[in-house]
């Protein structure tokens, strides 16, 4: 009675917004869903970035005690690292538009039971089957992988109220680094002890089991559907969104696709996917091959720049939120700033570690920690930028983005392969990081110029200028 009371109200222009934010408590549901949207990616990234490690284990002899333990030795390891991403383009905008559709729990708990499923068959494919097995297996774990993006951001659209868009946004997201932290750090560890490789497969893979349970116990597609929320944080989520009862909206195809700030995130995920892809599946091999770490150096050190970026993502977040809520800089500049930070300084660092003397891996070390730390300024400036643009059409904006620019996490570590025929060269791994280098200032040039964070005509063409005008507040 209380929430129908206050959306007629509210669409009577009447609202009292400050009372209503006073009832409303600082920790809510929507911290609850965005608890679960980290849970999330901690574990589909865990099973994303467990063979960067394990691969090295994989075909290597002497890591585990445990005789019983299976090695190989494959030649193509570069094809199987970079086999995951040949899956994870093809479902990114059609699940986009299935979620839009008929909601997204669901489906996210088909992507998710497909994903940890074929991440715990791994060492059974890869002992029957080989790399081939193992290609396969990253396929699918792809292919559904591809899909948890652009239901995500679904979500974040109707959880996320624009005064905390860039934490609850750049938290969710930041489970992709520390899955990342929790796999790199952890895989090595486990592939030298006596249980051996296979076991991290079975661990990451069991817990995405255990988060589907969660998520059909505790997760809900918008706060209307959720059962346990408030009268008062509904309406708050609800108004603060300028929500309208859920009608289907149609796609405006054409707006998207001729849209400058839309190519500028689009030319920012370039950027992004090429140097995480080079961070995450080629660093380990140049800390084993360059700096002669041992596997579990390898793993720990793979894991510090992301421990970096988690620490920064929730500084920079909640700098971002500040920023804007006190109009010190306006949403789209705010986004601007945080992205050139998260991608010029790595352009720098990632230059400089090529040219560092082979006789001084601390400083390579620190450079490769710096980069990870300072990237995290991309997750609150153009990773959220969509729903900055349009929160209705915001899954559908991130999967034809991660879709289009996913081609590009498949061809780094091929160009990789390509340009280092002698792993223990590092001049050759010098141009391949000066490739990245140029790729994140092109990119962040063409957002400097090109970004907006205004909610764009095309959001809602029935949306008067007033709900507007919330949604840009």
């Amino acid at each position: 009675m209380e929430v129908a009371k206050l959306l007629c109200c509210r669409n009577d222009d009447e609202v009292d917004q400050e009372l209503i934010n006073t009832r409303v408590s600082k920790i809510g549901y929507r911290h609850l869903q965005m608890i679960l949207y980290f849970l999330l990616m901690t574990y589909t990234y865990c099973m994303r970035s467990v063979l960067s490690v394990a691969i090295v284990a994989m075909n290597t002899n002497t890591t585990s005690p445990n005789p019983n333990i299976p090695h190989y030795d494959w030649s193509n390891q570069s094809i199987v690292l970079s086999s995951f991403f040949w899956g994870y383009a093809i479902l990114q905008l059609p699940s986009a538009l299935l979620g839009k559709k008929f909601g997204v729990k669901w489906i996210l708990v088909g992507c998710t039971m497909t994903n940890s499923g074929f991440c715990i068959l791994i060492p059974l494919l890869a002992q029957h089957w080989g790399s081939t097995g193992v290609i396969i297996a990253r396929f699918f774990q792809g292919l559904s992988q591809g899909c948890v993006p652009s239901l995500l951001n679904n979500l974040l659209g109707h959880w996320a109220p624009p005064s905390e868009r860039s934490v609850i946004g750049t938290f969710s997201y930041s489970g992709a680094v520390f899955g990342n932290i929790l796999a790199l750090s952890t895989t090595g560890v486990i592939s030298s002890s006596w249980v051996g490789w296979p076991f991290a497969f079975y661990l990451f893979g069991s817990l995405g089991i255990k988060w589907v349970l969660i998520w059909v116990w505790l997760g809900a597609d918008r706060p209307g559907q959720h059962t346990g929320i408030s009268a008062a944080e509904r309406t708050y989520i609800e108004t603060s969104l300028a929500y309208q009862e859920h009608r289907e909206l149609h796609t405006p195809w054409k707006e998207i696709l001729t849209s400058l700030p839309f190519w500028a995130i689009t030319l920012s995920f370039v950027g992004a996917n090429w140097g995480s892809s080079i961070l995450m599946t080629e660093i380990p091999t140049y800390l084993d091959k360059i700096l002669n770490y041992d596997i579990k150096s390898d793993s720990v050190l793979s894991a510090a720049p992301y421990v970096a970026m988690w620490i920064c993502s929730v500084i920079f977040s909640s700098v971002c939120d500040m920023l804007i809520n006190k109009e010190i800089f306006s949403r789209g500049t705010a986004r601007k700033i945080f992205s050139s930070i998260g991608t010029m300084v790595p352009a720098v660092s990632l230059g400089l570690v090529g040219f560092i003397p082979k006789d001084r891996p601390q400083l390579s070390v620190a450079l490769l920690i710096i980069n990870g730390g300072v990237t995290a300024g991309g997750l609150c400036g153009f990773q959220v930028n969509h729903i900055d643009l349009s929160p209705n059409h915001a899954g559908t904006l991130m999967g034809l983005t991660n879709g289009l620019t996913s081609v590009f996490s498949i061809i780094s570590p091929l160009i990789v392969q390509y340009i280092v025929t002698d792993q223990t060269n590092q001049l050759m791994w010098r141009t391949v990081f000066l490739i990245t280098a140029s790729v994140y200032a092109v990119t962040n040039i063409f957002y400097c110029i090109f970004g907006s964070g205004k909610v764009q005509a095309w959001n809602d063409p029935d949306q008067d200028e007033d709900e507007v005008a919330i949604l840009e507040t």
